[in-house]
């Protein structure tokens, strides 16, 4: 049981008898700020309350605000991170958070708070649970949302928590939590993302046919914070040659903001797969040492991951340690084979299994290529069942290469586009996105909706 959130002193039996006698003459408890926590109001109780996932319908995040030992949350089972969050309804200085948990408890953890739900701060960290009951006192935060993060499970099973209580003393601040109707949404953090895949056919713009320098000039009219392509950047085989030649004259003039991945072409090389990609790319395909990598954008986390190579296990353990170390509140990944396409190629099994680990992890988007088409999907999880809180694909294969037809419209499909070339155009904010198919015209073809991040 926590006591304190730092270095918390072993009670003797005279201490605990001494406290008891201090609070039966009507003396306070104090922590190790000074502060008579212990007092403090409960705040939590019955307060509006969100979590990462929940196991069913009965074990929502609410049960732990709700005062019955007997109910509780409960998370997914067998992934980490998870979150809890309370919505305190006004900010308020934080003193003390004690949590109850049920046997799936957490061994690693941080308690956080936040005046807008976006930004967090820590209050206290545990890195050796046993379950049962923490009680951390003595914390100096202030906030309106306090949240559990869970990035390690002390069982097999998920996280659950029969109650997590909050005590402190509100402020009476409340701040807003929609703008009036006549005040457009604000957009911190926004940034803009120009993408692409299956790009680089062997031809210049001395072609007319030729599609790649029509997308590349679109993709630079953009001018986004940065670019990333979903593989087959360069046809056929992926030489450096072949890139030097071809993708360099076009796409190659904003590589130095390109943030790219593989695709099957690039294995073809006779030199070795992806010898010319490697190349050709350097470390800004090799950030990390890995043809896998992420980064931070806004409060974006981005995942770029090698579908060639996703029997690899030090990717896929690589994948899971990635996602448990983020802390952004969206989450986005790209790679090359869409686990669900209505082209040529069709859905794609192979990526099955990092859909299941980027589900776990609540993560918003997935982009691919391999189909040479557009096409988007509504929210579905793995197993292609549409669901509120499930990842967005979109397949953006029109960056040049040969276009391919609609052939078998998969369920969940809710629009497709084969003939005209063009980009991606995504569009990020703190807390949503929204894209658009842009061709090499300069017209719309498409307009996705506009998404709020799990």
């Amino acid at each position: 049981m926590r006591l304190y959130a730092s270095a918390p002193p072993r009670h003797t039996a005279l201490s605990v008898l001494l406290a008891a006698v201090l609070l039966l003459a009507g003396g306070l408890l104090l922590t190790g700020t000074g502060r008579a926590d212990a007092a403090d109001p409960l705040l939590s109780r019955g307060k509006p309350a969100t979590s990462s996932s929940v196991e069913d319908d009965g074990l929502g995040p609410e049960n732990a605000f709700d005062g019955d030992p007997a109910t509780r949350w409960a998370s997914a089972e067998g992934s980490d991170p998870q979150w809890l969050r309370v919505d305190l309804g006004a900010t308020a200085s934080v003193s003390r958070v004690r949590l109850s948990w049920e046997a799936a408890y957490a061994k690693a953890y941080r308690v956080e708070i936040s005046a807008d739900g976006a930004t967090w701060t820590r209050l206290a960290t545990e890195t050796a649970g046993n379950g049962g009951t923490d009680d951390w006192t003595g914390l100096t935060g202030k906030g309106r949302y306090v949240r559990v993060y869970g990035t390690a499970r002390g069982t097999s099973y998920g996280y659950s928590l029969y109650e997590a209580e909050v005590y402190g003393t509100a402020d009476g601040t409340t701040p807003p939590t929609t703008p009036p109707p006549t005040t457009p949404p604000p957009t911190t953090g926004a940034f803009t993302v120009v993408a692409a895949g299956d790009i680089a056919a062997q031809c210049t713009a001395s072609s007319s046919s030729c599609a790649h320098p029509k997308t590349a000039a679109q993709a630079q009219r953009i001018n986004p914070t940065f670019y990333l392509t979903m593989g087959d950047n360069q046809y056929d085989d992926a030489r450096l040659s072949d890139y030097r030649n071809y993708y360099d004259k076009t796409w190659g003039a904003f590589k130095a903001k390109t943030r790219p991945v593989p695709g099957n072409h690039e294995t073809y090389d006779p030199a070795g797969a992806l010898a010319g990609y490697k190349s050709y790319f350097g470390a800004v395909a090799y950030p990390q040492g890995k043809p896998y990598y992420s980064y931070d954008e806004g409060n974006w986390h981005f995942v770029a991951l090698d579908s060639n190579s996703f029997d690899d296990p030090a990717q896929i353990q690589w994948l899971k340690d990635d996602l448990a170390r983020n802390a952004k509140g969206c989450v986005a990944a790209y790679f090359h084979h869409p686990l669900y396409s209505s082209g040529g190629h069709g859905n794609d099994p192979v990526s099955k299994p990092v859909w299941q680990i980027l589900y776990a992890a609540k993560a918003d988007l997935v982009l691919n290529g391999h189909d040479h088409h557009y096409e988007r999907f509504a929210p579905q999880d793995p197993n292609g069942k549409a669901t509120a809180d499930g990842i967005v694909e979109i397949v953006g294969g029109m960056g040049g290469a040969e276009p391919y037809p609609i052939e078998t419209v998969q369920p969940n499909s809710q629009k497709r586009i084969s003939g005209p070339y063009g980009v991606l155009k995504l569009d990020f904010t703190d807390t949503t996105y929204s894209w658009q198919y842009v061709g090499t015209d300069g017209q719309v073809k498409d307009t996705g909706p506009t998404y709020t991040c799990h």
